[in-house]
Parts: C-alpha cells; structure tokens; sequence
C-alpha cells in the first residue's frame, strides 16, 4: 500500500484499530509474498512515534504489515536528536505523508515524573533523563488544574507533538507544505481503542510550531 495523504493515512490507521478492537483483525501484508515485495524498498503510510511500553505494539494495535509503518520507540515517547533524525528520514526521503505520537494511559514515564515533581527527587542512571523530558509536561498539567494521570497523558502526547514540530524544521516545513500531518494519539491498554487527542492538520500555513497544535481531547 502506498499512501500519500495524510487523512487517509489516518483513516487506514484508525480502520485498523477497530479492526483490533472488534477483535477482527485481517492481518495485512504480513505473509511471504509481501516480505518479498518490500525487501527491496519500503514506502511506509505512517510514522509511530510511540512509547516503548511492551502492549504497545503498533503493527498489532493498527492491524498493520511489514512495510506499513515505520516505528520509533522510546519510553514515554520521548523526542531526542535520534528520534528526530528518524522521523526526518520518514518524511523527506520515504515521503511518509503521516507522522503519529502514540501514548497510552497509565504511563509509567508519566508516573515517574509525577512522582519525581513532588518528592523532588529523581531517579538514578539514564533513568532520570527520561524523568527530565517528561517533567515539563507534568508542570504544564499542573498549571492546567490537571493531577490524574491519564489527563497528564494526554497533555504529554500533545507537547510531544509540539517538540517535534518546533525542533525539526524538515518536518515543520512538509507540513507547512501540506505533505505530511503530525496526529497525538492515546491508547487505552484495556479497550484497546487509540483516540484523537492533538493534532496539527496538512496544509497549516506558516511556521508549524505549538501555536497550531489543536487539542481535541474531551
């Protein structure tokens, strides 16, 4: 499958979710003849920039195939230079027309961070790098009113959006340019449903930065 824009990227994405949750999954591009198809190059619909967490799985949670996504995991879906640089890559040279953050509820990330906000401590080794980039979320959460921790996920898959656009001007720019579209998305464990709660639509104008990040959590 080769898509190139960014609502039906979207659309296949959101198909292959309820497909999961229905418990009807179709289990695309997954046998032999597909593997042989796409050894020789890949054009993937969507970039999942999503959390590390192990149930989690995009390619099970989207009903997807080898080739569909391009996956880029980290715990609490945490954006550095490697992750930006991966998602670069997607968009300009696989022309990956939809980039996805995907968090979930009861995020650990999340949770450790809040933790560490109000003990003031922090945890040890690389452990608190992790902690440190999701803390401005949890501050901001606070300034909202916000304690729970699913509230504070979604607000952290929003700013994940955010930091994206505003440190990668490859991905502002084919945004801005209408080719590429940048979605939050929050997976609940349980139901196993991804819902819609930041996105920034193709074709915004100008500078795509955190101004024009739509929330639409409810």
């Amino acid at each position: 499958m080769t898509l190139t824009d960014p609502t039906q990227a979207l659309a296949e994405l959101h198909a292959g979710n309820r497909r999961f949750v229905t418990g009807a999954p179709r289990h695309p591009n997954q046998d032999a003849v597909h593997r042989a198809a796409v050894a020789d190059g890949q054009h993937p619909f969507a970039v999942i920039v999503g959390c590390s967490d192990s149930r989690l799985a995009a390619e099970i949670i989207f009903d997807r195939g080898l080739g569909d996504l391009f996956v880029v995991r980290t715990a609490g879906h945490t954006v550095g230079p490697e992750v930006l640089g991966s998602v670069e890559y997607a968009v300009s040279v696989l022309g990956t027309p939809l980039v996805v953050v995907l968090g979930h509820d009861s995020c650990g990330a999340v949770q450790a961070a809040r933790q560490a906000a109000r003990t003031g401590t922090t945890p040890p080794g690389h452990l608190g790098a992790v902690v440190d980039a999701v803390t401005p979320s949890v501050r901001r959460a606070a300034a909202q009113g916000v304690d729970d921790v699913d509230g504070i996920v979604d607000i952290h898959i929003a700013r994940t959006v955010e930091a994206l656009l505003d440190n990668s001007a490859v991905l502002a720019a084919e945004v801005a340019a209408g080719r590429c579209a940048v979605v939050g998305l929050s997976y609940r464990l349980a139901a196993g449903e991804a819902r819609t709660v930041a996105a920034v639509p193709a074709g915004a104008p100008g500078r795509a930065g955190h101004d024009q990040v739509a929330a639409v959590a409810g």
